[in-house]
């Protein structure tokens, strides 16, 4: 099974990529809204295919970028089903198994950090993706959307301490920068769980925490009752087919490049040495990548601009500096010229 883990870091929330090795179902566990073109970035990079986007809780800090998944590759959205949220296709309740190619996740129901929180646990008990409900040395707090120290006592002890010691817990959010735990650890080492703590114990613990109002409540959770369902969808660029890859690159295929070169400026980061005469004159101009921000006075603003080298690597920092210079309209040639000449592009304009 292929495993990833992910970060926002403005909200601290991990997004989780789990899949089939053979058939590239795909699962993704608390996807960030803005964090979908990176998700989908790394989708499509991997060749795997999406079939669910699920929340293990509604959100009170960011907003699921479920429904925005949904809309670009069709999967199903599941959620609880005790959240009540719209556009949920699956809703989920304990004991069910959420499906992908050869393997499965266990729901497990795990109120009291909110009533609607879910652990998902892989079919061989290796790992326990546990949203809110417990995290590294700490858990979710009590104290809102129907929240319950005694009811989150107990779904820590009997869903996720109850799995084996070697069980890997993958939490919802770490402010610290710790990416995972274990049973193990978490039942000896839990600040407020851990120890043999009584429920008496964590109640007290909990009922003495005096936590501020969370920032982005008033905005994630009616946003996270539609699924993440924007009022407006977000705007996208209309100037070019641009797509970004995992690394935040934005590109375009060079085959639309090639179509359009009347209407955009490509401009040629390799070495003077590198160019063939007559190969390249389809660029409009050639700026070595080590001359670029000396020279960037001679790049126009009145076209997109499409960077092109051998491999589309030193044409890739090109867009960056590009970027910070002002030019909002930048893009990198997917593949560079070795993938412009294996598509059979024409080399002259």
């Amino acid at each position: 099974m292929l495993f990833r883990q992910l970060f926002d870091s403005t909200s601290s929330t991990y997004t989780y990529i789990l899949a089939d090795d053979t058939s590239r179902d795909t699962v993704i566990i608390d996807p960030v809204f803005e964090q979908v073109n990176r998700d989908l970035a790394l989708l499509r990079e991997l060749d795997l295919k999406l079939t669910f986007a699920i929340d293990t809780h509604c959100h009170a800090d960011h907003v699921t970028g479920a429904w925005l998944l949904k809309q670009k590759t069709g999967c199903q959205i599941a959620a609880a089903q005790a959240i009540g949220a719209q556009h949920v296709d699956v809703p989920l309740t304990h004991g069910e198994r959420i499906r992908f190619g050869a393997h499965s996740l266990e729901v497990r129901a795990t109120p009291g950090h909110t009533s609607g929180c879910l652990t998902y646990v892989t079919d061989d008990q290796s790992k326990a993706f546990t949203g809110d409900a417990l995290l590294i040395r700490g858990c979710g707090r009590s104290d809102f959307q129907q929240g319950d120290a005694a009811t989150l006592y107990d779904s820590i002890n009997n869903q996720i301490l109850s799995l084996p010691d070697s069980c890997l817990i993958y939490p919802g959010h770490d402010y610290s920068g710790r990416t995972v735990s274990s049973v193990a650890e978490e039942k000896a080492h839990n600040a407020r769980i851990g120890g043999h703590a009584s429920k008496q114990d964590f109640v007290g613990y909990m009922d003495a925490m005096q936590l501020p109002h969370p920032k982005h409540i008033d905005v994630a959770l009616p946003a996270n009752m539609v699924s993440g369902k924007p009022e407006t969808m977000p705007e996208e660029p209309t100037w070019a087919p641009v797509v970004q890859t995992f690394a935040g690159v934005l590109e375009v295929e060079p085959a639309w490049v090639a179509a359009h070169l009347g209407d955009i400026y490509l401009l040629d980061v390799r070495e003077p040495e590198e160019c063939v005469p007559g190969e390249t004159t389809m660029a409009n101009a050639s700026i070595p990548l080590g001359q670029l921000r000396d020279r960037i006075s001679e790049v126009p603003g009145d076209k997109p601009v499409m960077a092109i080298c051998r491999s589309g690597r030193r044409s890739a920092m090109a867009t960056g500096i590009l970027k910070q210079a002002g030019h909002e309209k930048v893009a990198n040639v997917s593949g560079g010229l070795l993938r412009w000449k294996d598509e059979g592009l024409p080399l002259s304009a």
